[in-house]
């Protein structure tokens, strides 16, 4: 007999903003802080104000009832928005109205563009027939910058873009990972994620450390600035031998740790026995100082236990 579909308590979602976008005036619009003329001639400026010009704005401003003057709203996100809007003699904007009042709770939440994102994104522009020139005219960049991140994730395997997609990944690093062959790309990537660096100079250590038949053109030289033939021998066999060593330490990881929670339990159930404790503190008290370090640890990571 099938078992009846339990039906989920109701409850009320608070939505983070009104349902509705809605058109207010600059003038409305309180700031929560001030751009200055140096900001103004900031490349980040530029490249807004001259997207904007272009095509429009394309993600509307973040803003706030006032609670003390309900005819005012207080600018949570993009400021830089508002301001090209002043520049252009704009007199209104079309914003979005945020339920939570506080800029900081806001923010916290938002994504920025990663660069595989950003790809995907000119890609897909690119696929629907905006031609490069005029998405390089809303971005204020060079035509040459549009068809460079167009192309970035050519001769990137899949697996190794899917561990990327979502880091704030250097563009400069994609080149380096294009010389190695797929299998040293996922564990490129892999490495970055593990250390959390997406830098060039990290992605020019990996390939340095990548033997030669892991590599697309293994007659063709690395090239790393600072770095002879045999240094980068060396570091191919230091690589590999620290390869080794974090498999093997992946493969008894569980085990390890089982074996360390039930050690930490068993010290925490002797200690509770007060003749051990006694004895203990008479003949041996540098064990039980640890013993009760141990059995009071609250995580095995060292940083957390702390």
């Amino acid at each position: 007999m099938a078992k009846k579909k339990e039906k989920l308590p109701q409850s009320k979602i608070k939505s983070g903003f009104n349902e509705a976008t809605v058109t207010l005036q600059l003038e409305q619009i309180v700031p929560l802080k001030i751009v200055t003329p140096a900001t103004r001639k900031s490349p980040k400026y530029l490249q807004i104000l001259a997207s904007i010009r272009a095509v429009g704005i394309i993600e509307p401003p973040v803003v706030a009832r006032d609670p003390q003057n309900k005819s005012r709203y207080i600018l949570l996100d993009g400021h830089l928005r508002v301001e090209a809007l002043k520049e252009m003699e704009e007199t209104e904007a079309l914003c979005l109205v945020s339920t939570d009042d506080e800029a900081f709770t806001y923010n916290k939440h938002i994504n920025r563009l990663s660069t595989v994102q950003e790809h995907k994104m000119i890609l897909r522009a690119v696929e629907k027939g905006v031609p490069e020139e005029k998405i390089a005219q809303a971005l204020n960049v060079d035509v040459k910058s549009i068809i460079s991140k167009r192309d970035l994730l050519n001769g990137i395997c899949s697996h190794a873009v899917e561990l990327l997609k979502d880091k704030m990944v250097s563009a400069s690093v994609f080149p380096i990972l294009k010389r190695m062959k797929d299998l040293r790309q996922i564990e490129a990537a892999t490495l970055m994620n593990d250390a959390g660096v997406y830098s060039a100079s990290y992605a020019k250590a990996l390939l340095a450390a990548t033997p030669k038949d892991q590599l697309i053109d293994p007659g063709k030289p690395k090239n790393i600035k600072g770095l002879d033939e045999d240094q980068m021998a060396r570091m191919e066999s230091e690589m590999e031998s620290l390869q080794r060593e974090y498999r093997l330490i992946e493969e008894n990881y569980g085990t390890d740790v089982l074996n360390l929670t039930l050690a930490k339990a068993w010290l925490a159930k002797l200690l509770d026995n007060a003749r051990v404790v006694k004895y203990l503190a008479q003949n041996h008290a540098e064990f039980l100082a640890q013993f009760q370090k141990i059995a009071e640890m609250k995580s095995l990571n060292v940083k957390e236990a702390a």
